[in-house]
């Protein structure tokens, strides 16, 4: 999941665009702030993988300003190396993720979302799969797993693991409340990104 190389880097870039339904090859200076925040994000992910040295370290410096900045306008707390390629962040807003979760490919995150490490810890913290929808004012938190192609209602807590892939949950504490997942709700951003690289 992690952005080793030049090719990698422009996939991730890639697969965003095409999740979050961006025509245009490059944000605007001003309304696209959610794109920029994502792009900025990846290079930050990609220079982190890059041998060290001191203008890299330099670099990486300037990025975080710029990074934190941005966070700060935006009202989110996302650490790197977390979201697999086809991030879509939906709105501005508070979102706070856990340095220690995971969250596969294809996520669609939207605001006042909170994914969590377990009471009492720093590193118990969520795994969730590729094509994950993940509703608003939703809370996940603890050492579970959630499996591809699940639908996160709105405003759950989800502090156990579902891993039936392709359901939809929801409530307080989550349970399942339907047999339909992800699939039906956006169009997956690898599998578009995939598409551009094969032409």
């Amino acid at each position: 999941m992690q952005i080793g190389t030049r090719d990698e880097y422009e996939y991730y870039l890639e697969a965003d665009r095409a999740s979050l339904e961006m025509t245009r090859q490059r944000p605007r200076l001003f309304g696209d702030e959610i794109w920029r925040f994502q792009r900025l994000l990846r290079k930050i992910e990609y220079y982190e993988m890059r041998p060290p040295s001191p203008l890299i370290r330099l670099y990486l410096t300037y990025l975080g300003l710029r990074y934190h900045r941005l966070s700060m306008l935006l009202g989110f707390s996302i650490p790197t190396q977390i979201f697999g390629p086809g991030l879509s962040i939906a709105h501005r807003g508070t979102i706070v993720v856990n340095s220690c979760a995971r969250v596969g490919a294809n996520c669609r995150l939207h605001v006042c979302v909170n994914i969590g490490c377990q009471a009492g810890t720093d590193d118990q913290a969520p795994v969730i799969g590729d094509n994950v929808y993940i509703g608003p004012g939703t809370m996940i938190f603890g050492p579970i797993r959630i499996a591809d192609n699940v639908v996160i209602g709105a405003n759950s807590v989800v502090n156990r693991s579902f891993e039936e892939p392709g359901i939809t949950i929801a409530g307080a504490p989550a349970r399942k409340i339907s047999d339909r997942g992800s699939e039906c709700l956006f169009v997956h951003g690898t599998e578009m990104a995939g598409r551009r690289r094969e032409r």
